[in-house]
Order: structure tokens, then C-alpha cells, then sequence
């Protein structure tokens, strides 16, 4: 009202009694200095601004103050102003401010001392680091602006070396874009591991247990310190490198699984593998790799179980370092607290690799007295004596094979027997060995699949060895010709043996191997009269115990039918003879 009457003294009266009285609204502050500077008293304005400063009211007054002086391009006054604020209120953003006012202005020197004053201010231990993290960044950022790219580098790398990585995933991140924008590869790359150390870190502080995580950690290790490698990094970087890949894994080994089942160490013990070979290959430390090898295996509750790939890799790190007794030693050791399977094929691949055949057959021995039932292990024995051309050692040990009560998959070990005399008979012409294993076997099983392969035995050509036979070129031996009336007269037997025993099915497939058998070597003739002896499959019904009917298929052959009922046999036989002449009449 005042002011519409251009009464200004009174109205500036009233203002000035307004915050004279109530000091703290902002409006009656915002007002009067609105007047003075609308009557351009810009020293009225100017002290209206000191008195509202000293009660050291919100940031938007200080601000409002500085844009004033701005307006009026007194910088220096609005620099002093900034001084005096962040005196009242030294926060991280009220610095960023005026450091960036200097920057604004071409005072980069002053903005740096600005920066500097800051950081001084807030201090270098980890907390206060940590509330000055924006001060940082802006500096950087600034530095980065004017080209200043070591000074940029070394302010990052001064704040993160103070933070924790969990608390400094922000500025990581801007450190990474400033490194891929400026740095060079290896910086990026520094930067990468960096931001990924603290995502790793993170998840293993969540799940300790997490062997993944663990192997993802220390696989980036790894790969940072051969890149390191690989740039001529100095010893010292190498040597740091080298350390953190060690603590990843010393951590990581230290997680020892609480269950006491094979399931969940599985994972575990590879980081003891990973780590040795690192060892091994990477550094060359050749006796902590052994020593790790030793903390590991001590570590196995081997009373429960066993891993034998650690002995068998332990063993083989021996053989490398070309101590062959400690290595023999490491899987004995290995077969007396826990003997497994895994460990005597190892152990014999490598007696076998040294050629020392008389330890192999101790081997195998105790192999056998450990699992009697292994059918495999008596394979391997077997073929191991063929091998050194000890025949009746070979056979010996398969007849002993053969003659167990329990074997895990007898078929084969007979199959194998049985091989390996064919083997023998194309040396020696002779056939009644292989024949006195098929009449042992067909006594003691009797399957179908037996009496086939017997017949084919019969009617195949049994042929000297390959190195006889270019040996023996000059004199055309052809080995021992086929006996196919022996082979027809197993099929026979076999016949009759599964026709005694009712067993339908597999007459039927033993008749199919046989017709196969007569279309390849046999005539048209010999075809017919297999095929004569083919069933028919019929529908038939029987009686329930609850007097219902129930429909099923049976297989009826014309042999049994003959046997059993001849006078309803013969009449089905006229019966279909007169439906195919009175077909072909027709026709």
C-alpha cells in the first residue's frame, strides 16, 4: 500500500521493523531487498544482505546474495561471500559450489586452491574421505576438463585408496569412464579388475561358501597379474599381483565345507587344484605348490571319502618335477587310506608309462584283491599278459576271472575270454578252444544272444592275425573256412534249448538272427525252411478269477502246434493251402 502511494520511506520503514522483529521469515528479507535493488540502492541492498547473513539463515539467501553481486560483476565480493559460507556451513556441495564459481570465472588456480582447502578440511582418514567423496569427484572432473589428465589420475586414485570398495562403487564408476575416455590399455583394464573385485567381494561377503564366485575371483587374479606380466610390468606390480591372487585363494580354501558329504566338497577341492597349478605354472614356486598338495590332501576327511584326482594330480606334479619314488609313493599312500578305482587305473597308466610291467602286475593284483568283482580289472589284466605275449598267464587269469561268484558285468568278461582265444585260433587253426568257452557259457546262461553269436562264430571264416597274414602272403592262407553246417547245427541246439525252456520270444529272435544268417550265406532252399518255422501271432482270450474274459496275443509256431494237437494242425494246413489255391484261381 505503501508502495502504490509512493510512500518508499515508509514502506522501507515497515520492512526494516519486519525483520527487525521477526528475523527468521525469509519473505519479509526477500522483500525488502527486492526494494532496494528496484530502487537501485544496490549498498542498501547490499547491507540488507550483511544483516540477513548474520543470522546465518538457508542456502537459497546466501545464494540470492552471491547472484546479486554477480549481476553487478563485483566477482571478488561474491568469492568473499563464498568464503563466509562455507565457513557457516561446510558441506561437500557448498565447496563444489564455489570451486566451480573460480572455474566459471578463469580462475583455475584459485579452484584448485578451493579443492585443496576442502579436502584439507575434511581430512584423509576413511570416514572423512568418505563424506568428501563429491569434492573428489569434482576436482577430477575438473582436472579431466583442462586436460590435466595425470593430475585427474592421481586424485582418483587417492580417494580409493583411502575407501573401501563397498563404499566407493560411485566413484569407480566415474574413475572407469575417466580411464576408457584417457587412459591408456593397461589403465582400462587396472580399472575393470577394480570395479570387479568390488562386485566379487560384495558376493562372497553375502555366501562365503560360494565356490563359484570364489573361482570367478581368483581367475580374474589371475588373469590381471598375467596381463601385468605379459605389458613388462615391474617386479614390485608382479609381486603385488602374485599376493592378491594368493589371498584370493588362501581365503577361499579357508571356506571349508561344513557337511561332511563328497557332494559338497566337490567344488572345493578344485580351488586347491587351481591354486597348486597356479603355483606350478605361473610362478614357478615349486615347493609352495607342494606344500599345497600337502594341505590339501591333510584337509580331506579320507576316512569318508576321497577325491582321487587330487592324489593322481599331486602324483603326476612329482613326475614332472622327476621325483618318480615320492610320486609312487603319493598314490600308494593314496590306495592304502582309501583305495578307489580311479587310483589303480592311475597308478598302472603311469607304471605302464615307465614300462615297468612287474610293477603293473602288483598293481593289478592289488587291484583284483580289492574288487573281485570288477570285471573290468581282470580285462585289463588279461589284456596286459596278451600284451606281453605271456599267453597262459592271460588265460589263467581270465579263467580265474570267470570263475568268481559275483562280477559286476560278467557278459564282458566272457566276451573278452572269448575274443582273445578267436585271437589265438587264427594262430593256431584251432577252433575247439573258442568252442569249449561258448559250451561253458550256454550251460551257465543260456541266452539267445550266446547261441547267435556261437552260430556266427561257426560260420565265419577264421583268419590268421593281420601280421601273419602279410607274413604268410606268398601262401595264399585263407585261415580255417567256414563250417556252416556246425553253425546250422547250433542254431539247432539253440532251438531246442529255448523250445524246452518255453521261452517264445526269444525262439523268435534267435529264428531271425538265423534266417539273417541263411540269406547271406545260405541258398533259397535253406531260407524257406527257416522261414517255415516262423510263428504266427494270435488273438486268444482266457479266464479271469473274477470270470471275466481277457483278450492277449500269443505266439503260436507250427512245430508246437504239430506236437500238441497233430489232427487240428493238419486240418489248419489243408484249410490254408485251399485259401491259396482258391486265391490263385481267382487271380
Amino acid at each position: 500500500m505503501e508502495l502504490k502511494a509512493r510512500n518508499v520511506q515508509h514502506a522501507r520503514n515497515l520492512l526494516d521493523r519486519a525483520v527487525t522483529l521477526l528475523p527468521r521469515i525469509d519473505l519479509f528479507w526477500y522483500k525488502y531487498v527486492y526494494l532496494e535493488e528496484l530502487l537501485e540502492n544496490i549498498p542498501g541492498a547490499r547491507q540488507v544482505f550483511e544483516r540477513w547473513m548474520a543470522w546465518e539463515p538457508e542456502d537459497k539467501a546466501w545464494s540470492g546474495y552471491i547472484k546479486m553481486e554477480e549481476r553487478y560483476q563485483e566477482l571478488e565480493r561474491a568469492s568473499e561471500i563464498y568464503k563466509r559460507w562455507v565457513a557457516v556451513r561446510p558441506e561437500p556441495r557448498i565447496w563444489v559450489k564455489w570451486a566451480k564459481f573460480e572455474e566459471e570465472r578463469g580462475m583455475i588456480d584459485r579452484a584448485r586452491d578451493v579443492y585443496e582447502t576442502a579436502l584439507r578440511f575434511f581430512g584423509d582418514e576413511e570416514e572423512e574421505v568418505d563424506k568428501g567423496q563429491a569434492v573428489f569427484a569434482a576436482f577430477a572432473k575438473m582436472e579431466t576438463k583442462i586436460k590435466e589428465y595425470e593430475r585427474a589420475r592421481v586424485i582418483y586414485k587417492f580417494a580409493l585408496s583411502r575407501l573401501p570398495r563397498s563404499k566407493s562403487v560411485n566413484l569407480y564408476a566415474a574413475y572407469t569412464k575417466f580411464e576408457k575416455q584417457h587412459g591408456t590399455r593397461t589403465t582400462v583394464e587396472v580399472t575393470v579388475w577394480n570395479k570387479r573385485r568390488i562386485q566379487y567381494e560384495e558376493e562372497v561377503a553375502n555366501d562365503p561358501f560360494n565356490y563359484d564366485t570364489w573361482f570367478d575371483f581368483a581367475r580374474l587374479e589371475e588373469d590381471a597379474y598375467r596381463t601385468l606380466r605379459d605389458d613388462g610390468e615391474d617386479e614390485e606390480q608382479l609381486d603385488k599381483a602374485i599376493d592378491r591372487v594368493r589371498e584370493v585363494y588362501e581365503r577361499a580354501v579357508a571356506k571349508v565345507p561344513m557337511a561332511k558329504e563328497k557332494r559338497a566338497w566337490r567344488r572345493y577341492i578344485f580351488l586347491w587344484l587351481f591354486y597348486a597349478v597356479f603355483e606350478e605354472v605361473e610362478t614357478k614356486d615349486w615347493a609352495r605348490a607342494r606344500d599345497i598338495y600337502k594341505a590339501a590332501i591333510s584337509v580331506v576327511p579320507h576316512k569318508q571319502f576321497t577325491f582321487a584326482k587330487l592324489w593322481l594330480q599331486y602324483s603326476r606334479f612329482e613326475i614332472r618335477r622327476l621325483d618318480v619314488a615320492t610320486a609312487r609313493k603319493v598314490l600308494g599312500t593314496g590306495i592304502g587310506m582309501s583305495p578307489k578305482e580311479k587310483l589303480f587305473k592311475g597308478y598302472i597308466e603311469l607304471e605302464l608309462e615307465l614300462k615297468e610291467f612287474d610293477r603293473v602286475r602288483t598293481l593289478y593284483q592289488k587291484y583284483i584283491e580289492h574288487d573281485s568283482s570288477n570285471s573290468t580289472a581282470w580285462i585289463a589284466f588279461a589284456s596286459l599278459e596278451a600284451a606281453l605275449q605271456d599267453i597262459p598267464r592271460a588265460r589263467a587269469i581270465y579263467e580265474l576271472g570267470i570263475s568268481q561268484q559275483t562280477l559286476s558285468m560278467p557278459e564282458l568278461l566272457w566276451k573278452s575270454y572269448i575274443d582273445f582265444e578267436v585271437t589265438e585260433g587264427g594262430y593256431e587253426r584251432d577252433r575247439s578252444k573258442v568252442r569249449s568257452l561258448y559250451e561253458r557259457l550256454v550251460e551257465r546262461t543260456g541266452h539267445v544272444k550266446v547261441w547267435i553269436s556261437w552260430s556266427l562264430f561257426e560260420g565265419s571264416a577264421l583268419k590268421p592275425p593281420a601280421e601273419e597274414e602279410a607274413e604268410d602272403q606268398a601262401e595264399e592262407d585263407e585261415g580255417l573256412p567256414a563250417d556252416l553246417e556246425k553253425a546250422r547245427e547250433v542254431f539247432e541246439r539253440g532251438y531246442k534249448e529255448l523250445k524246452n525252456r518255453g521261452l517264445k520270444e526269444e525262439r523268435v529272435v534267435l529264428l531271425e538272427g538265423w534266417k539273417k544268417f541263411e540269406e547271406e550265406n545260405g541258398t533259397e532252399d535253406d531260407v524257406a525252411r527257416v522261414q517255415a518255422r516262423m510263428p504266427q501271432v494270435t488273438k486268444r482270450w482266457k479266464k479271469l478269477d473274477t470270470g471275466d474274459m481277457e483278450e492277449y496275443w500269443d505266439i503260436l509256431f507250427a512245430d508246437d502246434e504239430r506236437e500238441a494237437n497233430p489232427a487240428t494242425f493238419k486240418f489248419i494246413q489243408n484249410a490254408l493251402a485251399w485259401r491259396s489255391k482258391d486265391g490263385t484261381t481267382k487271380s
